[in-house]
């Protein structure tokens, strides 16, 4: 049942509220002036918050910005007998959810009522859905070669500098571009990938790009690439060595300019993006081959960064199964399974060709076919076909 507070300093109008309110199903609670309010949003959780503009003690635009400076995280919507288009407009820029004139009609009372707590419901699970990721994002271990990784992306991450992450299949090399993008000062805006392999030649620059409508067959309407669906954050190019040498020459050209034309078009388009590039190719050799500009491999490594292969950081096996161990029981809804001492010196023993992305699958595949304690000869014999 959502929580309410109606803040007003008239008796008759609170009752009047808490009735219809109460008869809609919502639980209500009451203050008869603004501090007493505040405080009782400082102590409790509430889903929507009823104000009256004019009150002593605590007015409704003070308490605005109070709960504002306290980063109290609850829609207020503001209520006035005295309304003009000033004070609404006064209120929503110092955060009201909206602004309801006295007497308040009950449709639009209700209305605004649900929308405020759909879009509280957003906020919420958009938080949760980030914390999930973020802490699926996490780069576990403690070896030297994996701590080395953690300082450099400490360090580089708060800049705007340009990363080249290098490293075999399944190392893990989105997980460093996912943290270089969470500890950035762009955050707060899209992380964007792209993998430049999984992409026909044929159709990279407009994935890239963009395109106009018109500019061939299948473009019956303009759409947007992902350099400006990444504006403000962070696009991700991984794989960039597979990329097409006209695609390259477009990207150094967007790196030098900050600005890109969509394909079949003549606009420049402006840009502010930082660009993270992953690659499990040797870029210098493909340079000698001609597969690859050298000028954008220079744009690209400002700060390289190599992930190591799992074969060369084994001392962290014992917490990357801890890990994968309680994240995947999580997942499946079963109750966490134990390692034998046994069992994870012999996951230490296997060779790891695919790395991480190989040893989760193979840690999954032990939850499910393995009774409670996963012993030695259960990895011998269920990674025997890997």
């Amino acid at each position: 049942m959502p929580k309410i507070l109606l803040i007003d300093d008239e008796k008759s109008i609170r009752r009047s509220l808490r009735e219809i309110l109460e008869f809609e199903k919502y639980q209500v609670e009451e203050a008869e002036d603004g501090l007493i309010g505040f405080n009782k949003l400082i102590t409790e959780q509430f889903d929507v918050v009823l104000c009256d503009v004019k009150m002593p003690k605590l007015d409704g635009l003070e308490l605005l910005q109070k709960v504002g400076a306290e980063n109290i995280d609850v829609p207020l919507i503001m209520m006035s007998g005295h309304g003009n288009i000033e004070t609404a407009v006064d209120a929503v820029k110092k955060g009201a959810y909206d602004f309801l004139t006295k007497p308040v009609d009950l449709n639009r009372l209700l209305v605004t009522l649900r929308n405020a707590l759909d879009k509280q419901h957003l906020v919420s699970e958009t938080k949760t859905l980030r914390k999930k990721v973020a802490k699926g994002s996490d780069i576990i271990g403690n070896s030297k070669a994996i701590e080395e990784v953690k300082q450099l992306i400490e360090k580089v991450a708060p800049t705007d500098a340009r990363v080249l992450i290098t490293g075999p299949n399944g190392s893990g090399k989105e997980l460093v571009a996912r943290q270089l993008h969470e500890k950035s000062n762009r955050a707060k805006f899209s992380f964007i990938e792209v993998n430049c392999a999984a992409i026909p030649s044929e159709l990279i620059e407009s994935e890239l790009f963009g395109h106009e409508k018109g500019s061939f067959t299948s473009a019956v309407a303009t759409r947007k690439g992902k350099f400006e669906l990444a504006e403000g954050g962070t696009l991700f190019l991984d794989e960039i060595g597979d990329m097409s040498l006209s695609a390259q020459a477009k990207v150094l050209r967007a790196l030098q300019e900050n600005k890109i034309t969509r394909v079949g078009g003549d606009k420049s388009i402006s840009v502010n993006v930082r660009v993270i590039a992953a690659t499990n190719k040797n870029l210098q050799k493909e340079i000698e081959n001609g597969n690859f500009r050298e000028d954008l491999f220079h744009r690209l490594s400002v700060i390289p960064i190599h992930v190591p292969s799992l074969a060369d950081r084994k001392e962290d096996i014992p917490l990357l199964a801890e890990h994968f161990l309680n994240m995947i029981c999580t997942e499946q809804g079963n109750a966490v399974k134990d390692l034998s001492d046994a069992g994870i010196k012999a996951l230490q023993q296997l060779p790891w060709t695919g790395n991480i992305r190989e040893f989760r699958n193979v840690m999954e595949r032990l939850i499910i076919l393995c009774d409670k304690t996963i012993t030695d000869k259960d990895v011998k014999k269920y990674t025997s076909f890997n």
